[in-house]
């Protein structure tokens, strides 16, 4: 486990988990100590050890995918939280979740307001969840390039949220992906640049980045 934030008002930790390496968060209110849960990887176990100092108001999800979600069941089964999720990545997932986020909502705990930001590309219901001057981004961005597309038209639509949903932000807002390490939309944004400069075939998806493809 990581501490990637710690000042007076809230407290993110970054938990690495699972075959893909990938990233989950708890956020705490330093305050009341609610805290929520960001993505659910894997590793139950070293979650629930993780919560214990916090009181846990809710299950976010990013996007359902199940690297993302491999311990999601043993945390709703032993912890009766609510799980919250955009409707269009409610897929497969049994029960369904109690709250269905859109773009623009709040999710409250403690002191701290999470902003919604529906970002389709990676999946049709990605999300990120933004508070003061932090992004949890799931697979949406990554330092250097967008997260995976399937086709064109989801590389035209991920790279339509990137630029709408968190391009729009203050250039020292913290990115935190669901994999490897943070940014910050300053850097991205200057990298983005000089990949938009360039011309590109048009059927582009896939793993992109923005210096080399």
């Amino acid at each position: 486990m990581t501490i990637v934030v710690e000042d007076d008002t809230i407290r993110i930790e970054k938990l690495q988990l699972g075959f893909l390496g990938t990233n989950a968060y708890i956020l705490t209110c330093q305050k009341t100590k609610d805290s929520v849960l960001v993505d659910a990887p894997a590793k139950a176990d070293k979650i629930m050890e993780r919560l214990q100092s916090t009181n846990p108001k809710y299950i976010l999800l990013t996007h359902n995918h199940m690297d993302h979600t491999g311990a999601l069941q043993a945390l709703r089964d032993r912890l009766g939280l609510p799980l919250a999720t955009h409707h269009a990545d409610t897929g497969a997932l049994s029960p369904p979740p109690e709250i269905r986020l859109k773009n623009g909502d709040v999710v409250s705990f403690g002191d701290i307001r999470l902003e919604v930001r529906h970002t389709p590309g990676h999946t049709p219901g990605s999300l990120c969840f933004k508070t003061e001057k932090y992004l949890i981004s799931g697979d949406t961005i990554f330092p250097g390039g967008p997260g995976k597309t399937g086709t064109p038209d989801d590389f035209t639509q991920i790279i339509k949220s990137i630029t709408g949903q968190i391009f729009t932000l203050d250039g020292d807002t913290q990115i935190y992906p669901g994999h490897g390490n943070p940014t910050t939309v300053k850097k991205e944004k200057e990298t983005f640049a000089a990949f938009s400069s360039r011309p590109h075939d048009s059927n582009l998806y896939g793993d992109v980045l923005w210096l080399s493809s």
